[in-house]
C-alpha cells in the first residue's frame, strides 16, 4: 500500500533544542513553544507552560480547538463549563492529563504555592497559536504595564478567542 509519510520532514528537528526555541510571556506564565502549525502543516500547537502561584488566566474561555494538559509538576485548578451552566473545579496534579474537547469553556490556574508545569497540545493549531502569539506580542509591547481589557478583547476576537467572563468566586 502506498501511503505518505507518518511525520512531516519539518518535524525532522526533533528532539527540540530547549535553547533554540521560542520563549514568550503571557502575564506571569513562562511558555516555550515545542511545535508550531508550520512544523506540523496545521496539526498542532505544542507547548510547554510553567505557571507561577497565582498564575493563569483570569476569565472562563472558549476556542475550536481541543485541547490536552500532561501536568509535570506542581498542581492546576481546571474550571470547567458543564451543558448546564455551571463551573466546576478540577485539580490536576503531577501526572495527571486534562483532555478538554473543542468548544469548552474553562481555564487554568495555579492557585497551588509552587510553579505548576505541563506539556499542553492544542489541536488544530492556527487559533491558539495566533492568539497565544499576539497576546505575547501585546504584553511584550508594554512590559511596565499590562494591556488594556480592550486591547485583550480585540486580540482574542481576531482570534477565535471567546471570553466569557470571571472565573466564579464559588466554584
Amino acid at each position: 500500500m502506498d501511503r505518505s509519510p507518518v511525520y512531516s520532514s519539518l518535524m525532522d528537528m526533533l528532539p527540540v533544542d530547549r535553547d533554540q526555541a521560542e520563549h514568550w510571556l503571557l502575564g506571569a506564565d513562562h511558555i516555550t513553544v515545542l511545535a508550531t502549525g508550520d512544523q506540523t502543516d496545521g496539526a498542532i500547537f505544542a507547548v510547554e507552560i510553567r505557571m507561577p502561584p497565582g498564575g493563569g488566566p483570569p476569565v472562563i474561555h472558549r476556542h475550536e480547538p481541543s485541547e490536552i494538559y500532561h501536568v509535570t509538576g506542581g498542581e492546576f485548578a481546571f474550571y470547567v463549563g458543564d451543558p448546564d451552566g455551571t463551573v466546576r473545579r478540577v485539580v490536576a496534579r503531577a501526572g495527571d492529563v486534562v483532555p478538554l474537547r473543542g468548544g469548552t469553556p474553562h481555564t487554568i490556574r495555579n492557585e497551588g504555592h509552587v510553579d505548576a508545569t505541563a506539556f499542553v497540545v492544542h489541536s488544530p493549531a492556527a487559533v491558539m497559536e495566533g492568539f497565544s502569539r499576539a497576546a505575547a506580542a501585546l504584553v511584550a509591547s508594554s512590559p511596565d504595564q499590562p494591556p488594556s481589557m480592550a486591547d485583550v478583547l480585540d486580540v482574542a476576537q481576531r482570534n477565535g478567542v471567546e471570553l466569557l467572563g470571571p472565573v466564579p468566586v464559588s466554584a
